[in-house]
Formats: structure tokens, C-alpha cells, sequence
């Protein structure tokens, strides 16, 4: 087994794990979709809204930790808010 990233998840997201989506929700991964690219599917932590969709390279979700989830649940908006400009300011470096 290599410890090489996988080019189309290259955050290395798996089932149990949990990730920002497209919409900055934070989302428990229940199923990973490796035949079209990589394709990530999972409950949000939110609202229970499912199956939340996102492609693992090209939506970019990232990693979340547990202890976080219910400081982003509680202010969903300013996070996104947040989290928009974060990947703005990245933009521009």
C-alpha cells in the first residue's frame, strides 16, 4: 500500500471521516464512489439532509474535526461567511 495522496482524493477522505462540503456543511461520510472519479457522499451534521454530494477533487472538501462540528452548527452562516474568504484570500497568493 502506498503513502502516495490519491490524485483524485487527495485529502484522503474515507467513510466515518468528516468534511466541509460545497456548502460548507460539515458532512459524515458514508459512502466514497471511485468509479467516475472520486465521488463523496454522506449525511450533513447540519440539518441530516442526505445524500450530500462532492467530488473530492474538484469541489475541494476538507477534513473537519468532531470538536468543531458544533461550533459551525451553531453559526452556519458566519462560518461559510468565514470560510469564503479564507479560500478567496487563498485564491490570490
Amino acid at each position: 500500500m502506498s503513502d502516495a495522496p490519491d490524485p483524485g482524493n487527495p485529502n484522503g477522505i474515507q467513510i466515518g471521516d468528516i468534511y466541509e462540503d460545497c456548502s460548507f456543511h460539515p458532512v459524515l461520510c458514508t459512502a466514497v464512489d471511485e468509479v467516475a472519479g472520486v465521488v463523496l457522499s454522506g449525511v450533513s451534521l447540519i440539518d441530516g439532509s442526505f445524500p450530500r454530494s462532492c467530488d473530492a477533487l474538484h469541489c475541494g472538501p476538507i477534513r473537519i474535526r468532531i470538536e468543531e462540528v458544533m461550533t459551525i452548527k451553531q453559526d452556519l452562516e458566519g462560518y461559510a461567511r468565514r470560510r469564503k474568504e479564507e479560500l478567496r484570500a487563498g485564491d490570490d497568493i
